[in-house]
């Protein structure tokens, strides 16, 4: 079975994507090639105003945890490294920016599919999308940067 790549990554603590924050999304990505996939289910206390509806902070931090964790999928790819392999890769937000196309249901799952749109050097900007059943509900644009490994520290 395929590992997310959150749980290739040691010592995630992110609210968003880290498996060691017990109280965060705790999402899971799985890399493919040049994208990754993510289904999350989203939890009642995560709605809108309207109960029914995903609160649209919840969605753009599902796209931001999504797509950094798909760019340092793709840095450890670029060095032919195994995520998790060797010295730890660490990419953060250089920019974040989402459109909502359509309210997304809290009662079911949503699907993320984010796609290398550019890459070079340190920068990897990504495209991703949110689906709720047939429905576009999100679009996202994200402008992930790898840093050192002392920014860890």
């Amino acid at each position: 079975m395929k590992r997310a790549i959150q749980d290739l990554i040691p010592g995630n603590h992110c609210y968003g994507c880290g498996p060691d924050n017990e109280l965060g999304l705790q999402i899971k990505s799985y890399w493919d090639g040049n994208e990754s996939r993510c289904d999350y289910t989203p939890r009642p206390e995560q709605c809108a105003g309207p109960t029914q509806f995903v609160y649209g902070g919840t969605i753009a931090s599902l796209i931001d945890c999504h797509c950094v964790c798909t760019a340092i999928a793709h840095q450890y790819d670029k060095e032919g490294r195994a995520i998790g392999e060797g010295e730890a890769i660490w990419c953060v937000t250089g920019q974040l920016t989402v459109n909502y196309l359509a309210p997304t249901p809290i009662d079911r799952p949503v699907h993320l599919l984010a796609t290398i749109a550019e890459s070079s050097g340190r920068k990897t900007v990504l495209q991703c999308t949110v689906t709720s059943g047939d429905i576009v509900t999100a679009e996202g644009k994200v402008t992930a940067i790898r840093v050192p490994p002392s920014w860890r520290d």
